[in-house]
């Protein structure tokens, strides 16, 4: 009987990888379709899209600096406001709402459940209902820049973030704060000194996550900087164009190669920390 129940267990583990190893070559296939098509002249990635880059196919590193160095806006120009938007607005969201998820649960009155509730609600709103009044505001509050934009990253991230801080900290004793303020330490002492490293599993989580929506995020950098004078990498890819809106793909793939690398590197070498993060947040969220 327990041979037959370990034969089934087996077999259930077996089909479960199976299922899930063509999952990931589905994940897999796009980006190393763009590998391909990264090293591919420009006339055969239209016409010989799925196949490897040998013979007069292959360009080698010529897409890539084509790219670089493509029309009057360089690309290290864009990838340095990318880093400055990306770092910058991860920082301004993990201390902000770090501070506020803290105070909404230890205070925990109708004005905190209310402030949550309003938090949560904002990560289901479609940022289309919104996108044409922001960029107006945007252009109000001279918000559109690669220092200021991280406001609005800011008032877009703070949903989720909030979520998972606020069902960490229920999950944190009291009786730690209480011995902190009996040593005298006071609300900004004891959140920078106790309370935030105690944030750490969830810190992490939340900054992969948003590290990764903000380098890859197209529509809001579109809509509130200034184009002629601040890019950032998708909107410097969408923009390598020719006479006549002609593309030259093989250019293309090579820079979304190059943008999308970082980002890969960084979640693999830290995606054990999303898993830690989440579940720790959402045990008692």
């Amino acid at each position: 009987m327990a041979q037959n129940l370990n034969s089934k267990e087996n077999k259930a583990k077996l089909i479960l990888t199976i299922f899930f190893a063509l999952l990931a070559l589905i994940w897999v296939y796009p980006v190393l379709l763009v590998l391909i098509n990264s090293f591919k002249v420009n006339t055969y990635v239209k016409t010989n899209t799925f196949s490897f880059p040998v013979g007069e196919m292959f360009a080698g590193f010529q897409n890539f600096l084509k790219g670089m160095t493509f029309g009057n806006y360089p690309f290290i120009k864009s990838a340095l406001y990318s880093f400055l938007i990306t770092i910058g607005s991860t920082v301004l969201i993990l201390l902000c709402t770090a501070m506020t998820g803290w105070y909404i649960a230890r205070v925990d009155d109708k004005f905190c459940r209310l402030i949550y509730l309003i938090c949560v609600f904002s990560m289901v709103v479609p940022f289309q209902m919104v996108m044409f009044t922001l960029s107006k505001t945007a252009d109000v509050l001279k918000l559109n820049t690669p220092w200021t934009i991280p406001v609005i990253y800011l008032g877009f991230g703070a949903g989720l973030a909030i979520f998972m801080f606020v069902g960490f900290v229920k999950g944190v004793p009291k009786e730690i704060e209480e011995a902190a303020a009996i040593d005298g330490c006071g609300p900004v002492r004891t959140f920078f000194s106790i309370v935030l490293p105690i944030l750490k599993p969830t810190l992490i989580s939340v900054g992969i996550l948003e590290i990764m929506w903000i380098w890859n995020d197209y529509l809001l950098p579109y809509l509130v900087l200034d184009r002629t004078k601040f890019m950032t990498i998708p909107i410097h890819i969408q923009y390598l164009k020719g006479s006549y809106g002609t593309v030259d793909l093989g250019a293309t793939m090579a820079l979304i190669l190059m943008s999308i690398i970082p980002v890969i590197i960084f979640y693999l070498s830290c995606q054990k920390y999303i898993i830690k993060g989440v579940a720790a947040g959402a045990v008692k969220g």
